[in-house]
């Protein structure tokens, strides 16, 4: 595992923007956050699909600390502020 920069959890099914994101993927981070904390790795942890400002900080709280962010981006009627509340998480 010390070879891994980037783990990515796909939080919608691939394939094409604008999905719902998907709470049953939490977990999934959460576990990986766990095994890069128990073995004190430093691989970043991204989440891409349905993040928004809703999830983006339930992926956070799970331990994410990657957000690819497509259709919320572009559809926030202030894309600056969108990225700023994003970028504090």
């Amino acid at each position: 595992m010390t070879q891994v920069d980037l783990v990515l959890v796909m939080t919608v099914e691939p394939g094409f923007g604008g999905q719902a994101f998907m709470d049953e993927m939490l977990p999934k981070i959460a576990q990986l956050d766990a095994w890069r904390r128990e073995r004190n790795l430093s691989f970043r942890l991204e989440v891409d699909g349905g993040i928004d400002l809703a999830t983006a900080p339930k992926c956070r709280a799970a331990g994410a600390d990657t957000f690819v962010v497509g259709t919320a981006f572009f559809k926030a009627p202030d894309q600056a502020a969108f990225a700023r509340a994003i970028a504090a998480l």
